[in-house]
């Protein structure tokens, strides 16, 4: 069995969960952020049947916060943290913007859906 020790082998390039706990780090986040948006990644990713999320863009996002609010039934706060680790997800470590019709960014970078139920 070989033990992964946080770095990548050296022909490989770092795993997504692992870029975005590097990058959490970077930006001095607290460990329970990272924990937490780590799990809100990986359950959004199982949701769309392992697909990369770079393959993916906001009407799969808006997918998995409808199937939170409404097959779920979670509350708008735990809505609000799993849309918070989506953006942090896209904006800081896949550097892939997520902005359509539905969805607008103010100047403080929140996003806002309009459609969402």
């Amino acid at each position: 069995m070989v033990q992964y020790n946080g770095t990548p082998p050296r022909n490989q390039a770092p795993r997504l969960l692992e870029q975005v706990r590097v990058t959490i780090r970077a930006k001095h986040y607290s460990l329970r952020t990272e924990d937490t948006y780590v799990q809100w990644i990986r359950r959004f990713i199982l949701f769309h049947d392992k697909r990369h999320p770079q393959a993916m863009g906001a009407a799969e996002v808006q997918q998995f916060l409808t199937d939170l609010a409404v097959t779920h039934q979670v509350a708008a706060s735990t809505q609000n943290q799993a849309l918070s680790a989506l953006v942090f997800l896209y904006f800081s470590t896949v550097h892939f913007f997520l902005l359509n019709g539905d969805m607008e960014l103010n100047k403080n970078r929140q996003i806002f859906v309009n459609k969402m139920l």
